[in-house]
């Protein structure tokens, strides 16, 4: 499983961001657009995508390849 993808507002604008990176990789203008890169890169990755609000915190996760954690049933 590759490094996790953040999507972190950056001023007025949302970037997309490896864990680990100390800056963001690509910087958009919508947090749509950073999003839909960040998917890419996740599948790509086969990782999570962690999406961030204008906060800062955490309000979405989403796993892409193998889930470490599957639902039962």
């Amino acid at each position: 499983m590759g490094k996790n993808i953040h999507v972190i507002p950056v001023d007025d604008r949302w970037g997309v961001k490896a864990e680990g990176e100390s800056e963001p990789s690509q910087v958009v203008d919508t947090q749509e657009e950073a999003f839909e890169i960040g998917r890419e890169l996740a599948k790509q990755e086969r990782s999570e995508l962690l999406i961030h609000g204008e906060d800062g915190q955490i309000r979405e996760r989403n796993t892409y390849g193998k889930d470490p954690f599957p639902p039962r049933g």
